[in-house]
Protein backbone atom coordinates (compact mmCIF):
# COMPACT_ATOMS: atom_id res chain seq x y z
CA UNK A 1 0.00 0.00 0.00
CA UNK A 2 1.30 3.44 -0.92
CA UNK A 3 1.71 5.87 1.99
CA UNK A 4 0.59 9.50 1.79
CA UNK A 5 4.26 10.50 1.95
CA UNK A 6 5.06 8.27 -1.05
CA UNK A 7 2.12 9.75 -2.96
CA UNK A 8 3.34 13.27 -2.16
CA UNK A 9 6.89 12.54 -3.30
CA UNK A 10 5.59 11.04 -6.56
CA UNK A 11 3.48 14.11 -7.32
CA UNK A 12 0.20 12.25 -6.81
CA UNK A 13 -2.80 13.54 -4.87
CA UNK A 14 -2.17 13.04 -1.16
CA UNK A 15 -3.71 13.91 2.20
CA UNK A 16 -1.60 16.62 3.92
CA UNK A 17 -3.32 15.81 7.24
CA UNK A 18 -1.70 12.36 7.30
CA UNK A 19 -0.03 11.99 10.73
CA UNK A 20 3.38 11.13 9.22
CA UNK A 21 3.33 14.28 7.08
CA UNK A 22 2.12 16.42 9.98
CA UNK A 23 5.06 15.10 12.04
CA UNK A 24 7.49 15.74 9.16
CA UNK A 25 6.30 19.35 8.83
CA UNK A 26 6.53 19.84 12.60
CA UNK A 27 10.11 18.56 12.56
CA UNK A 28 10.99 20.95 9.72
CA UNK A 29 9.43 23.85 11.67
CA UNK A 30 11.50 22.95 14.72
CA UNK A 31 14.71 22.86 12.68
CA UNK A 32 13.93 26.12 10.85
CA UNK A 33 13.04 27.84 14.13
CA UNK A 34 16.36 26.67 15.57
CA UNK A 35 18.20 27.76 12.41
CA UNK A 36 16.47 31.15 12.37
CA UNK A 37 17.51 31.67 15.99
CA UNK A 38 21.23 31.24 15.32
CA UNK A 39 23.66 34.11 15.58
CA UNK A 40 25.69 35.25 12.55
CA UNK A 41 28.81 33.90 14.27
CA UNK A 42 27.40 30.35 14.46
CA UNK A 43 28.46 29.21 11.00
CA UNK A 44 29.25 25.63 12.02
CA UNK A 45 25.90 25.24 13.76
CA UNK A 46 24.07 26.65 10.73
CA UNK A 47 25.92 24.23 8.45
CA UNK A 48 24.97 21.29 10.68
CA UNK A 49 21.31 22.36 10.85
CA UNK A 50 21.08 22.76 7.06
CA UNK A 51 22.64 19.31 6.65
CA UNK A 52 19.95 17.89 8.94
CA UNK A 53 17.09 19.87 7.36
CA UNK A 54 17.88 19.60 3.64
CA UNK A 55 18.01 16.42 1.60
CA UNK A 56 21.35 17.67 0.26
CA UNK A 57 23.27 20.72 1.42
CA UNK A 58 26.55 20.67 -0.50
CA UNK A 59 29.73 22.40 0.58
CA UNK A 60 29.47 26.14 0.91
CA UNK A 61 25.66 26.21 1.13
CA UNK A 62 24.51 29.28 3.04
CA UNK A 63 21.01 30.50 3.86
CA UNK A 64 20.41 33.81 5.62
CA UNK A 65 17.75 33.57 8.31
CA UNK A 66 14.85 33.79 8.43
CA UNK A 67 14.04 30.87 6.16
CA UNK A 68 10.90 28.72 5.87
CA UNK A 69 10.12 25.39 4.22
CA UNK A 70 7.48 22.65 4.44
CA UNK A 71 9.62 19.53 4.82
CA UNK A 72 13.24 20.37 4.07
CA UNK A 73 14.16 16.84 3.03
CA UNK A 74 12.95 17.60 -0.52
CA UNK A 75 15.43 20.49 -0.89
CA UNK A 76 18.72 19.68 -2.64
CA UNK A 77 21.27 22.45 -3.18
CA UNK A 78 24.64 22.31 -4.90
CA UNK A 79 28.00 23.69 -3.84
CA UNK A 80 28.28 27.39 -3.09
CA UNK A 81 24.52 27.94 -2.92
CA UNK A 82 23.46 31.23 -1.31
CA UNK A 83 19.96 32.33 -0.30
CA UNK A 84 19.40 35.80 1.12
CA UNK A 85 16.89 36.73 3.87
CA UNK A 86 13.22 35.64 3.91
CA UNK A 87 13.26 32.84 1.34
CA UNK A 88 10.37 30.33 1.39
CA UNK A 89 10.46 26.84 -0.15
CA UNK A 90 7.19 24.89 -0.31
CA UNK A 91 8.88 21.56 -0.91
CA UNK A 92 6.17 18.90 -1.12
CA UNK A 93 8.13 17.67 -4.15
CA UNK A 94 11.81 17.90 -4.94
CA UNK A 95 13.48 21.29 -5.27
CA UNK A 96 16.85 20.85 -6.99
CA UNK A 97 19.18 23.83 -7.18
CA UNK A 98 22.56 23.53 -8.89
CA UNK A 99 25.99 24.83 -8.04
CA UNK A 100 26.95 28.49 -7.68
CA UNK A 101 23.36 29.71 -7.44
CA UNK A 102 22.34 32.96 -5.80
CA UNK A 103 18.86 33.79 -4.48
CA UNK A 104 17.94 37.34 -3.58
CA UNK A 105 15.86 38.23 -0.53
CA UNK A 106 12.32 36.94 -0.39
CA UNK A 107 12.60 34.39 -3.20
CA UNK A 108 9.75 31.88 -3.06
CA UNK A 109 9.90 28.43 -4.66
CA UNK A 110 6.62 26.51 -4.75
CA UNK A 111 6.19 22.84 -5.60
CA UNK A 112 2.83 22.60 -3.79
CA UNK A 113 -0.34 22.96 -5.80
CA UNK A 114 -4.02 22.01 -5.63
CA UNK A 115 -6.57 20.33 -7.89
CA UNK A 116 -8.20 22.64 -10.44
CA UNK A 117 -11.65 21.13 -9.90
CA UNK A 118 -13.34 23.04 -7.01
CA UNK A 119 -15.10 19.98 -5.58
CA UNK A 120 -11.91 17.96 -5.59
CA UNK A 121 -9.99 20.91 -4.11
CA UNK A 122 -12.58 21.25 -1.33
CA UNK A 123 -11.85 17.64 -0.40
CA UNK A 124 -8.49 18.76 0.98
CA UNK A 125 -6.17 16.70 -1.19
CA UNK A 126 -3.19 18.37 -2.81
CA UNK A 127 -0.20 17.44 -4.94
CA UNK A 128 3.10 18.85 -6.10
CA UNK A 129 5.34 19.30 -9.11
CA UNK A 130 9.15 19.45 -8.77
CA UNK A 131 11.20 22.59 -9.46
CA UNK A 132 14.70 22.43 -10.93
CA UNK A 133 17.25 25.23 -11.10
CA UNK A 134 20.46 24.66 -13.07
CA UNK A 135 24.01 25.75 -12.27
CA UNK A 136 25.19 29.37 -12.07
CA UNK A 137 21.69 30.83 -11.85
CA UNK A 138 20.88 34.15 -10.18
CA UNK A 139 17.31 34.68 -8.98
CA UNK A 140 16.51 38.26 -8.00
CA UNK A 141 14.69 39.35 -4.87
CA UNK A 142 10.97 38.62 -4.51
CA UNK A 143 10.95 36.34 -7.56
CA UNK A 144 8.56 33.37 -7.48
CA UNK A 145 9.14 29.98 -9.10
CA UNK A 146 5.85 28.14 -9.57
CA UNK A 147 5.29 24.36 -9.42
CA UNK A 148 6.83 22.30 -12.19
CA UNK A 149 9.18 24.90 -13.68
CA UNK A 150 12.86 24.60 -14.49
CA UNK A 151 15.45 27.34 -14.89
CA UNK A 152 18.34 26.58 -17.25
CA UNK A 153 22.04 26.97 -16.49
CA UNK A 154 23.53 30.47 -16.46
CA UNK A 155 20.15 32.23 -16.53
CA UNK A 156 19.05 35.27 -14.56
CA UNK A 157 15.54 35.70 -13.14
CA UNK A 158 14.84 39.39 -12.53
CA UNK A 159 13.58 40.75 -9.23
CA UNK A 160 9.86 40.30 -8.78
CA UNK A 161 9.51 37.92 -11.73
CA UNK A 162 6.86 35.21 -11.55
CA UNK A 163 8.15 32.14 -13.36
CA UNK A 164 5.17 30.16 -14.69
CA UNK A 165 6.96 28.17 -17.43
CA UNK A 166 10.44 26.81 -18.08
CA UNK A 167 13.32 29.25 -18.49
CA UNK A 168 15.92 28.19 -21.09
CA UNK A 169 19.65 28.40 -20.37
CA UNK A 170 21.61 31.61 -20.89
CA UNK A 171 18.73 34.10 -20.80
CA UNK A 172 17.44 36.93 -18.66
CA UNK A 173 13.75 36.80 -17.74
CA UNK A 174 11.59 39.31 -15.91
CA UNK A 175 7.97 40.27 -15.43
CA UNK A 176 4.71 38.56 -14.54
CA UNK A 177 4.58 36.13 -16.13
CA UNK A 178 8.33 35.99 -16.63
CA UNK A 179 9.38 36.33 -20.25
CA UNK A 180 12.77 36.30 -21.93
CA UNK A 181 14.04 39.85 -22.37
CA UNK A 182 17.45 38.97 -23.78
CA UNK A 183 19.99 36.24 -24.25
CA UNK A 184 22.85 36.18 -21.80
CA UNK A 185 26.42 35.12 -22.53
CA UNK A 186 27.94 34.12 -19.18
CA UNK A 187 31.45 34.59 -20.61
CA UNK A 188 30.92 38.32 -21.33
Amino acid sequence: MTSEREKMLQGDLYDPDDPELVADRRHARELTDEYNGTAPTEGDRRTALLAELFGTASEGAHVEPPFRCDYGYNVHVGADFYANFDCVFLDVCRISIGENCLLGPGVHIYTATHPRDPEERAGGLEYGEPVTVGDDVWIGGRAVLNPGVSVGDDSIVGSGAVVTSDVPPNVVVRGNPATVVREHDPDE
